[in-house]
């Protein structure tokens, strides 16, 4: 499986952005999809995932950014409102062939796409 993120860029705190993925090789094996995000000298951090059924946020983002899935094109998006300068980070597309909320992580990892948040 191989992910593709696009979206990244910058911002002005309280700006939106809007980042998507899309999976790509067997792909129909994937059954989770997800959004984690990494800044220097801090573990990675699950932002989002998505089963077909459940959803899940990092408290951090609730209220503030929406993940959608389009099982059928095999895309992810993150819809990412009322940034603050906090969100900067890079941000990876990841994927699973199991129904996982991605709390350890998931199987495949696309490339990350930079987000920054100007204060």
């Amino acid at each position: 499986v191989q992910l593709q993120a696009s979206g990244g860029g910058l911002v002005q705190a309280g700006g939106s952005l809007k980042l998507s993925c899309v999976a790509s090789g067997s792909s129909s094996a994937i059954s989770s999809m997800g959004w984690y995000r990494r800044t220097p000298g801090k573990q990675r951090e699950l932002v989002a995932a998505t089963t077909n059924a459940l959803t899940k946020y990092a408290d951090s983002v609730k209220g503030r950014f929406t993940i959608s899935r389009d099982s059928a094109r095999n895309t992810v998006t993150l819809q990412m409102n009322r940034l603050k300068p906090e969100d900067t980070a890079v941000y990876y597309c990841a994927a699973d062939p199991t129904s996982t909320l991605g709390e350890r992580g998931m199987n495949y990892y696309g490339k990350g796409t930079l987000v920054t948040v100007s204060s």
